[in-house]
């Protein structure tokens, strides 16, 4: 029986305001909080309150049948409980009905996993246990910013304990294979590989309103017939999109909320079910390993990674960024915590891009700069600010042998402070048990004395 697998992303980044070179060392906020709560608020209204009114709908009338996976950043779900609590609590009334993973990802949408493997793996703790607090699961797969993956990466991931990951179906990793199939990571088999199938996800994305489409008008009845006419032993089909699909990348009066509604019934007419990534994971058997030695992605015809670290300004950028990360974790300083965690996500390397691809018009779309080096020369105005307020605690005069060093010496004392107190501890219960007994015989502690 083939299963369809819903995934949807859900990421909003904190955008700079305008930031000059004089504001270097005079100004340490560095927000556009106006056009981040507008544009959060539109999509909000457009998008995520009749997107999750949708999806509860269909999980209710389909009997817990209808079934699908979020995956939401960190970042994103600060901003909506600031300026969009009712999406939260929306999400919340998914997560009660059993029928809605929540996947673990990157906290701060970030390039980490390709540029610092110790920051990487403490933002996905961090995730985890925010998904933890809000929504009652503990994530079992997980989802890389961009859908990023390579041997070197699911390795890191496998070892965190996640039994699967989302990734790209990408032409020249597959050659002939299909994507509709569970795959494996070839350095790590116990980890499960979910293949994007992008022709169908994009039919849906971004081609549903296309009237020069020639599939154009795209029907619930035909997109499961293109389904169940694939080959029988293909089980399962990865659907992965943005959840902003439904009410702003296509609008409301493009019929997208009813060709979903719709889904369920012709999919249970052509017995097809719906099943979460975990749920895949649980029941198919991987049919091979997949060889990934280089990033890919999920975006453009190269589904590589050069969409944010494709040219000498993103490289430079991203360079900077990371040079002082082992300084930021020795920092206590939340301020300084929280801009660190901004100052990382993907869409500031993303709006520095030059390639001229298929999606060029989309990025322009996206981007709040009139170009990539004005992007470029933002961020970079912002990130010499930071590495002020850092430096000024761990200047960049300690070399990297002293400062590993002192990371050395902390982390002991860390490891030496637990000691001593599970030591303490064993003493309290052990003077605690001693007590206990001789209330409980008193006249053998008296003959004792």
């Amino acid at each position: 029986m083939k299963t369809i697998c819903f995934y949807f992303q859900i990421h909003q980044p904190f955008r700079l305001k305008r930031y000059r070179f004089f504001d270097i060392g005079k100004d340490h906020y560095y927000y556009d909080d106006f056009n981040n709560e507008n544009i959060i608020r539109r999509i909000a209204d457009r998008s995520f309150v009749p997107a999750n009114q949708l999806m509860l709908d269909m999980i209710q009338a389909s009997e817990g049948k209808f079934r699908f996976a979020l995956s939401i950043s960190g970042i994103a779900l600060e901003q909506l409980q600031v300026y969009a609590p009712e999406v939260i609590d929306g999400f919340k009334e998914l997560a009660k009905t059993g029928c809605v993973e929540f996947l673990a990802e990157t906290y701060a949408h970030s390039l980490a996993s390709l540029k610092d493997t110790e920051e990487f793996v403490e933002q996905v703790k961090q995730h985890t246990e925010t998904i933890k607090e809000l929504f009652g699961q503990t994530p079992t797969v997980f989802r890389n910013t961009e859908l990023f993956y390579s041997d070197e990466i699911g390795s890191v991931v496998s070892s965190l304990g996640y039994k699967g990951m989302i990734t790209e179906g990408a032409k020249h990793l597959l050659g002939w294979k299909s994507p509709n199939y569970l795959y494996a990571s070839s350095s790590n088999p116990e980890l499960k590989l979910l293949l994007r199938n992008y022709k169908l996800s994009d039919d849906i994305a971004f081609r549903f309103s296309n009237t020069h489409w020639n599939e154009f008008p795209l029907t619930a009845d035909k997109f499961v017939r293109w389904i169940s006419t694939t080959p029988e032993s293909e089980q399962v089909v990865n659907l992965f999109m943005n959840y902003e699909t439904f009410g702003e990348l296509q609008s409301k009066e493009s019929g997208i909320f009813e060709f979903m509604k719709a889904l369920p019934r012709f999919a249970e007419e052509s017995k097809i079910s719906f099943s979460t990534p975990s749920e895949v994971v649980g029941k198919l058997k991987s049919v091979a390993d997949i060889p990934v030695p280089y990033p890919v992605s999920w975006a453009d015809e190269e589904r590589d990674t050069t969409n944010w670290l494709g040219n000498q300004l993103q490289n430079a950028a991203c360079s900077k960024l990371y040079s002082i990360s082992e300084r930021v974790r020795l920092i206590e300083d939340l301020r300084i915590k929280q801009d660190w965690m901004y100052l990382q996500c993907s869409d500031h390397f993303y709006y520095m891009s030059t390639k001229h691809s298929s999606d060029g018009s989309m990025r322009n779309v996206f981007s709040p700069y009139d170009s990539p080096y004005d992007a470029f020369t933002n961020y970079m105005n912002v990130l010499g600010d930071f590495i002020t307020r850092v430096e000024a605690q761990y200047p960049s005069s300690i070399e990297n042998d002293e400062l590993n060093s002192l990371l050395s010496t902390i982390k002991n004392q860390g490891e030496e402070i637990v000691s001593l107190e599970k030591e303490i501890k064993k003493m309290k219960a052990l003077k605690n048990k001693k007590a206990i007994s001789s209330e409980a015989n008193p006249k053998k502690t008296a003959t004792k004395k």
